[in-house]
Formats: C-alpha cells, sequence, structure tokens
C-alpha cells in the first residue's frame, strides 16, 4: 500500500490528467452534469407504474421474500430506516437480477402508544381529552390521523430507492392482519398459553399503560441509597436500604436470609414500620442476600417484582400506595395525593425528623424508562394478560441452534441464547385504546369467560346476550410477530402463503433482536411449523462522527432527505454501504456523503466519454453488445486489454461472493475499485490512444470490450445506485424503451474456455499490475519533486531482465502517455546509468527520474527543509505525550492508538523528506533505488 503522501500525490496527478469527460466543444449527447433529481422522480414513477417491483406466485422460479421491518405509521425516515432499508434494497435487487421471484412486502406498524400520544396530543391543543369524547369517536380521530398523515414514510422510502411491491403493502391493523391476531390469540387462550393474572408490571405513569420487560429501557442513573432504622416490636432495632424510600409505605415484611445467624432470633417477630408505625413480620427467605448491605430488605409486594415472589411464597398482603399516574393514593395514608418523588422527598425528611435516617449515601444504578415517553417506569402490582413463553421459545432455541436460522454477525446468537433461555412471561395488554382490542368476552348473566375471533352475540354457554368485552388492547408485537406470514394472507391458506414462506433474509437493528426477532422466530415455529427466515443480517447503530447516538435532544441527527436534496439518494445509499462494516455501528458526518456523490460523478463522465466515441462509430449494435458475449478478436487484444477481462471477471466473482456474505460494504469497495481505479483511471486513459488513432478495427474491439464491461459494471453498482444505473442503462444504448436494468442478468465470469482463448493468463494480468506499479511510481517521484504535472519529463527504467525491457517497450507508447513523459529511456538488467538520479524500485525494474534542468536544487531543499522541521516539531510533541505516564494512564485507549499511529506516519514522512533533502543538497546519490 503506498504512503499517504504518494497517493495524494498519485491522486493530484490522476486528477490532473485522468479525468474521463467529453471536451466542451463535443456534441451535447448528454448532459455535462448529472441532475439525480430529475433521473430519481423520472425512473421511481416508471419502475412502480410499469409493475417492475411487484411479484406473483403464479411466475413460479425459485422464490427470494423478505418483509420490511415495519416502521411506525407515526414515523418519518431517519438515519437508521435509511441504513436498514438500502440493506435490504441491495439484497433485494441484486436477487432480482439473479432471476429469483423477489417479493419486499412494505407496510407500517400501528404503533399503539405512539400513535395515541400522538392523537391525544393533537387533541389537548383543542382542549379535549380522549375520555371526554369516548373510545369510539376517539378511534375515528384516529383512523382519521392516519390517513392524512400514515403514508408519510412510505413516501419517504420510494425517495430512497426502495424497491418494495407497494401493491402488496400492509398495515397491522388492517382487516387481514386483525384476523390474523384473533386467530393466534384464541388458539393460544385455547391451549392455555394465554392467561391472566395479578403480577408486578412495568407501568408507564405517563402513558397509563402495562410495558413488556423490553419495553422498560434502563439507564444508569445518579440516585440515592438511604439507610433507614425498622424499631423491633419489644426492643431493638434492624437497618435496611432502599433506592425507593416512597414506596415502604406500601412495606408488608422484612426479610433475612435463613442462614444468617445474626438474625436468627428475630424471624418470627414484627417490626415497626416507621411514619405508619404498623406491624410488619420479618420473614427468612433465601432470595436475600446476606452479603449485601445490612442483609435485611424491606418487601413491598406491590411495587417489586422480586418482593412480590417472596409475599406469594409467605403469603403477604400486597398493598398498593399509588395511583396510575404516579401519585400516591389513600393507601399512604398523609401522602396521598403527591406525585411520587415529591412524596419521595417528604417521607426521606420525615424519617430524618424522626430519627429513622442512619445516613444516606449516593448510589449509581440502572432505572427503567419508558421506551416511548422516557418516563421513569413504576413497578406496579396490575392484572395484566400474559403468554406463557417457555413452550414456545423451545423450538425456536432449536432452530438457531441447528443452523435453520443464522445469524449474521455470529456473535448475536449467543445474545439471543441467553435471553430465550432465561424467558419470562410476556405481558401483552395495555390499558389504552388504540390496537386489537383483546377478543376476551365476559357474560354478566353466568360469569363464563372466553375468547372469540369475531363479536358475538350470546354467550355460548347460557345464551344470555349480556356480554362485554376485555378493555384493553394487545401489545403492538402481538401483530408484529405474525408479520412474515400475516403479510402473506395467513390464516387462509393461498398461493403466496405458500411460495413465499419461509422469507429468506431479515434484516434488522440489534436492539429488536427481543421486540421482534426472537419472537417472530417463535410464533413462526407455532404456527406455520418452519421458522419464518433462514438468515438474520443485524447491521449497527447509526451514531455520529464523535461515536454517539443520533438524537434530536443532542441536535446531532441527519436527515435523510436533506442527504437527499443536496447530493441524491445514490449518494446517500453508496455512501452508507461504503462505510458500513458488517455488523459494525456507522459513524457519519455530511461530508462522508460526498465519497457516493463524486462516484455518481466519475461514472456519469467515464459514460459521457464512452458515448462520444460510440456515437462516431457506425454499425454496431451496443444493446446486443451488452446483452452477450462480445465479439472479440484473440489477434486485435493488447495485454491491457485481457488484464480488464481478467479484473472483471474477479470483480464479478468477489462482489458476488460478498452479498452471498451480506458483507455489502466489501462488495461495494469492489465495484468502487473497479471502476475508478481498474475501469476509468487505467483503461479509459489507456485506451484513448486507441480511441483517437486511425486503426478502425483496433477502435470497434475497444469499444465492444469497453460496453461488455461497463454494462456489466452497472449491474454491480445497481443494487447499490439504481438511478444512475438505469439512466446510464438507458442513455447508453443497453435497455430498450421498456426494459430495466433491474431485471438484466445478474453478471457471470466468462468460461475458462473464452478468457484462454483470448489470451488471458495469470502471467498477462501480473504482468500488467506490475506496469501499473511502475507508472505510479513514476507519477510518485514527479510529486515529490515538486515537478509541475502538465511539464514533459524524461524517465529512464532499469528493467530487471531482457524480457521485461522488451515488454515495456512494446508499451512504450502507452507509458509515454501515462507518465506524460517526452522520452523514456528502458534500460535491460544491469545497464550502467550515465547519471546519479532518484528512482523507486518495482517489480519490472527501477524507475528513475533525471533532475537536470527540472528543478532548483536551492529551493528545493529549502521547501523541504521546511517541511522536515515541522514533522520534526510534531513528532517531538507525540513522544513527549506518549512518554508522559499519566497521559498513557489517562487518556482513552483509542486516543493513545491515534498517537502511536501519528507516530508511525510523521516517522515514515521525515524518513522520506530527509531522502529528498540530501538529494537536494547533493549529499547523497539516490540511485540506489529505494522501496515504493
Amino acid at each position: 500500500m503506498l504512503p499517504v503522501f504518494v497517493s495524494a500525490a498519485v491522486l493530484w496527478f490522476n486528477y490532473i490528467f485522468c479525468k474521463s469527460e467529453a471536451p466542451e466543444n463535443d456534441q451535447d449527447f448528454m448532459d455535462k452534469h448529472y441532475d439525480p433529481k430529475t433521473v430519481e422522480n423520472k425512473w421511481y414513477q416508471w419502475w412502480e407504474q410499469s409493475g417492475h417491483f411487484h411479484a406473483r406466485a403464479a411466475s413460479g422460479g425459485d422464490p427470494y421474500s423478505v418483509v420490511i421491518p415495519p416502521p411506525n405509521v407515526t414515523g418519518i425516515l431517519h438515519m437508521g430506516h435509511a441504513l436498514n432499508n438500502t440493506i435490504q434494497d441491495v439484497l433485494v435487487r441484486w436477487r432480482r437480477m439473479q432471476g429469483r421471484n423477489t417479493v419486499w412486502i412494505p407496510g407500517t406498524d400501528h404503533a399503539g402508544i405512539a400513535t395515541q400520544n400522538v392523537v391525544e396530543k393533537a387533541l389537548r391543543k383543542e382542549g379535549v381529552q380522549r375520555h371526554d369524547i369516548g373510545r369510539d369517536k376517539f378511534l375515528e380521530r384516529v383512523w382519521q390521523w392516519r390517513g392524512e398523515y400514515g403514508g408519510t414514510i412510505a413516501r419517504q422510502l420510494r425517495k430512497l430507492g426502495a424497491s418494495c411491491d407497494w401493491r402488496r403493502e400492509r398495515f397491522t391493523m388492517d382487516e387481514g392482519l386483525s384476523e390474523a391476531v384473533a386467530e393466534v390469540f384464541c388458539r393460544l387462550y385455547d391451549e392455555g398459553l394465554i392467561y391472566r393474572g395479578n403480577y408486578i408490571v412495568n407501568w408507564c405513569p405517563r402513558c397509563h399503560t402495562a410495558l413488556s420487560d423490553e419495553e422498560s429501557e434502563h439507564q444508569e442513573t445518579a440516585g440515592h441509597l438511604w439507610h433507614i432504622r425498622y424499631p423491633v416490636t419489644g426492643g431493638g432495632e434492624v437497618v435496611l436500604a432502599t433506592t425507593r424510600p416512597e414506596t415502604m409505605l406500601g412495606d408488608t415484611a422484612v426479610a433475612v436470609n435463613p442462614a444468617d445467624d445474626r438474625y436468627r432470633a428475630l424471624v418470627g417477630k414484627t417490626v415497626i414500620l416507621p411514619l405508619s408505625n404498623r406491624e410488619i413480620p420479618v420473614v427468612a427467605d433465601d432470595y436475600v442476600d446476606r452479603e449485601f448491605g445490612t442483609g435485611v430488605v424491606k418487601i413491598t409486594p406491590a411495587h417489586d417484582p422480586n418482593d412480590f415472589q417472596v409475599a406469594q411464597r409467605h403469603n403477604l398482603p400486597a398493598m398498593d400506595v399509588m395511583n396510575g399516574d404516579g401519585t400516591m393514593n389513600d393507601q399512604a395514608g398523609k401522602y396521598a395525593g403527591l406525585d411520587r418523588f415529591e412524596c419521595r422527598r417528604q417521607v426521606v425528611a420525615d424519617l430524618e425528623a424522626g430519627g429513622f435516617m442512619v445516613k444516606t449515601e449516593p448510589h449509581q444504578h440502572a432505572v427503567g424508562h419508558c421506551y416511548r415517553c422516557d418516563t421513569v417506569v413504576e413497578p406496579r402490582l396490575s392484572k395484566q394478560w400474559f403468554v406463557r413463553m417457555k413452550p414456545l421459545a423451545a423450538p425456536a432455541i432449536e432452530a438457531v441452534r441447528s443452523g435453520k436460522v443464522r445469524f449474521t454477525p455470529p456473535r448475536w446468537e449467543k445474545t439471543y441464547f441467553e435471553w430465550m433461555e432465561n424467558i419470562r412471561d410476556w405481558c401483552i395488554s395495555r390499558q389504552i385504546w388504540w390496537g386489537h382490542r383483546i377478543p376476551v368476552y365476559t357474560c354478566a348473566a353466568c360469569g363464563h369467560e372466553w375468547a372469540a375471533k369475531s363479536s358475538p352475540q350470546n354467550c355460548p354457554k347460557c345464551g344470555k346476550s349480556e356480554i362485554t368485552q376485555d378493555e384493553d388492547v394487545l401489545d403492538t408485537w402481538f401483530s408484529s410477530w405474525l408479520w412474515p406470514f400475516s403479510t402473506f394472507g395467513w390464516p387462509k391458506d393461498n398461493p403466496d402463503l405458500k411460495f413465499y414462506y419461509p422469507t429468506h433474509d431479515l434484516a434488522t437493528a440489534p436492539e429488536i433482536i427481543f421486540f421482534w426477532v426472537a419472537r417472530m422466530i417463535m410464533a413462526g415455529c407455532k404456527f406455520m411449523g418452519e421458522a419464518p427466515f433462514s438468515n438474520v443480517y443485524i447491521h449497527g447503530t447509526v451514531r455520529d462522527d464523535k461515536g454517539r447516538k443520533m438524537s434530536k435532544s443532542l441536535g446531532n441527527s441527519i436527515d435523510p432527505l436533506d442527504i437527499i436534496e443536496k447530493y441524491s439518494a445514490d449518494a446517500l445509499r453508496f455512501s452508507l454501504m461504503l462505510i458500513t462494516s458488517t455488523g459494525m455501528d456507522v459513524y457519519v458526518n455530511m461530508e462522508k456523503f460526498e465519497i457516493g456523490r463524486n462516484f455518481a460523478t466519475k461514472v456519469w463522465n467515464a459514460a459521457r466519454f464512452m458515448k462520444m466515441h460510440m456515437e462516431k462509430t457506425d454499425g454496431m449494435d451496443w444493446h446486443a453488445l451488452a446483452h452477450g458475449a462480445p465479439a472479440l478478436d484473440a489477434t486485435l487484444l493488447r495485454d491491457d486489454d485481457r488484464h480488464m477481462l481478467a479484473r472483471c471477471d474477479a470483480v464479478i466473482t468477489a462482489v458476488t461472493g460478498h452479498l452471498e456474505n451480506f458483507r455489502l460494504q466489501d462488495g461495494a469497495l469492489a465495484v468502487y475499485d473497479f471502476v475508478w481505479t481498474d475501469f476509468c483511471d487505467w483503461y479509459l486513459e489507456y485506451a484513448k490512444q486507441d480511441l483517437y488513432g486511425e486503426d478502425a478495427a483496433r477502435r470497434r474491439q475497444v469499444l465492444a470490450l469497453m460496453t461488455d464491461i461497463f454494462a456489466k459494471a452497472l449491474k454491480l453498482l445497481h443494487p447499490y445506485m439504481p438511478f444512475l444505473t438505469e439512466e446510464l442503462w438507458h442513455q447508453m444504448g443497453y435497455g430498450a424503451d421498456d426494459e430495466t436494468i433491474m431485471q438484466a442478468p445478474w453478471p457471470q465470469p466468462f468460461a475458462a474456455a473464452e478468457t484462454a482463448a483470448w489470451g488471458v493468463t495469470p502471467d498477462v494480468t501480473a504482468y500488467v499490475d506490475a506496469k501499473r506499479e511502475l507508472v505510479t511510481a513514476g507519477r510518485a517521484l514527479r510529486a515529490d519533486y515538486n515537478i509541475a504535472p502538465a511539464r514533459f519529463v524524461k524517465y529512464v527504467i532499469r528493467a530487471v531482465d531482457a524480457a521485461a525491457a522488451g515488454r515495456l517497450s512494446a508499451d512504450l507508447d502507452t507509458l509515454k502517455q501515462q507518465l506524460r513523459a517526452k522520452q523514456i529511456d528502458i534500460l535491460a538488467g544491469d545497464a550502467d546509468v550515465a547519471q546519479a538520479m532518484p528512482g523507486t524500485l518495482c517489480k519490472l525494474g527501477a524507475v528513475c527520474l533525471p533532475l537536470e534542468g527540472l528543478v532548483d536544487a536551492e529551493a528545493e531543499a529549502a521547501r523541504v527543509k521546511a517541511e522536515l522541521d515541522k514533522a520534526r516539531g510534531f513528532l517531538k510533541g507525540i513522544e513527549a505525550k506518549l512518554a508522559n505516564p499519566g497521559f498513557v494512564a489517562k487518556a482513552p485507549a483509542a486516543v493513545i492508538d491515534q498517537q502511536r499511529e501519528k507516530q508511525q506516519e510523521l516517522t515514515a514522512a521525515i524518513e522520506r523528506l530527509q531522502a529528498l533533502y540530501d538529494t537536494f543538497c547533493g549529499q547523497a546519490l539516490p540511485s540506489a533505488a529505494r522501496p515504493l
């Protein structure tokens, strides 16, 4: 790999002399500048209206199906969506080009809590609460809101270029999916896998509903540990600690470990609850950790899940001291009506005033927050509906363990197993109005309770009609876990379900492995008899360039639509893929999206250059050349042509392999390097001598080869940059009016017999690679000695042997063009050189640059000396940092690594600058070639 300073110099030279732009005075057959706005709007409408995204099971073939992780109906496109849907679209477009019967199901989630919050907020602006208008009218308002705003994210996904089958778009509250939800609930209810019970749940006082464990997001919080004195009845005291002193008003016992000799005599006695003056028992339970704190804990069954379990074992009462809105209820005595946190402050003050407070300590601990509104969650005793998960988890665990479902990266399987093997029952009831209402009915006449898929008119037991339905709705995820088969029409048996299920690949984020991925696997195994997909690709989180998660509160969010507006959808997609390592977090800033924009410009300019020469060449069928094997004459081919054929075959194999293994970044990088470097910077430059030359047969041969390679390159690039490639597919004449590149066949390497007939051998590719190395080294020498790129110079090449000298001599015209040389002397083997000159050793020999008459040695020595002094100053500062034990001990590892990397770069730069300085000062004769 070239050092940074050499690479930059070479890129500068390439930019000045190797751009593939049509001359200003040529016919304006293609716009000089690519206009993505016009192109993107035009092609997306055509794709969708022409039905190119639509798939039919009746068409048969090899199915490939993907279901979109349904974004919330309240959502707008953010960078996480852009990453996730670009990954999916790359895979979908690639498989479609492979000839698979490909379907990508889009849709949105009704997002119960989030959507209800949005509509309630709108109502509050009107001075109305939902209870003022009642359930039915409120639901009408939600459906009205969904009709007006619910399609926003679908329109934005179209802007991104997502090739979803929009004719199949689903919504988790649509009629078909609602039928699936009712079917599943009733089956599980009838099997005894759904039950109702009083349990501690995660309660959001803001949203007024229960949350599942996964919906309670724990955040590290700076709190306190209050140590409180509980008097023992009859004399003595015990001290225990709590982080939530307001809940002590609901204590119904204190507990010790039965093996703790310190408190053995207390078991069976009672203590006096401070402030409430109630007697509560002392119980012995293995739950208590005798090594933690004083070894005594308060038991508050209605406000702590562990305490609830202790209470169950010891028949203790549960005393709920809070209301659903987080205020204290009548059970809290004089504190009734206070907000829970105000109550905490008051309780602490009263404990201190009463002499019960022993001490207060700072305490860092994890506190649950509502995943929707970020309110601190309150563990609360409540009657809720649950799903028994253990029986459902067993086959889902086996599906992954057996390899039927594979995670990429594989490390996520460990996370999956840890959660599944310790799974708890799923709280599925929510105390809101928007969602699938729980289909459980109760007869007021006889008390019978049952589940039904449709609203019954009479009790099936007594026949009476006094029937009420459960008021709660189901957790949003209860519809989402059915998504891979409900979207294909389940529970109805139909051709789509038979053909497209199970789906194939699922791309999603790590934070919903538990919410969604695991539950889908359980549902698929339970209701379809097999897992819902084969591969789960877990991508990283999009972060800013400082490593922070993007959020409105930090003000570091980047709007994908702003990127599309400024750079283009293709630039957004390609840049994301190029900087996204498999399974790793993605660090972005606006400047990084220039990568995709610049690449699109490079491809466009290359196409314009080719099109200019295509227009001047009659009798060639560009459409046929783009779709069939090129008509190549082996006698007209040269080594650079053969090298290009080999590189094209290699990149086809590489990109296909990378996509097969979900290495989308490597695939993007392979296409980028091939198009930018191999095709544009090297082959197009090489071909100019033939395209502008007099040999018509050779010109036609080069154009035929370029057409084959460029058409394949566009196909490889299409999954990443669909708009640009579609536009060029038509601009270049590769596609007829009714043809789309997205249905063009994915490229395949040539058969070995074909490449052998054309003389494509490893020896040829090695020679051309070595020749490019030599040219790169020559350009670097020019840049090292500050010689203007426009100036023609002389080079001397000392070839390693006579054979190399012969091959280089045959390529002399090409070498002179690429090195911008007026003269190149090619010497064989150890031939003497008349003068000392700087040079670089390469595989084919040493390339040297005589400096006589080219540089002002004194001025250049002064320039290099200044750079050398500056570099040494920087190096001295870095070495001082790294030698400071305090810096090394305290600085983050990443910062230390960065400093060491700079140290290595500066050391190499100083060595290079010293060599240059010595040359200009005449203190050394660097004719002994230095390594590149």
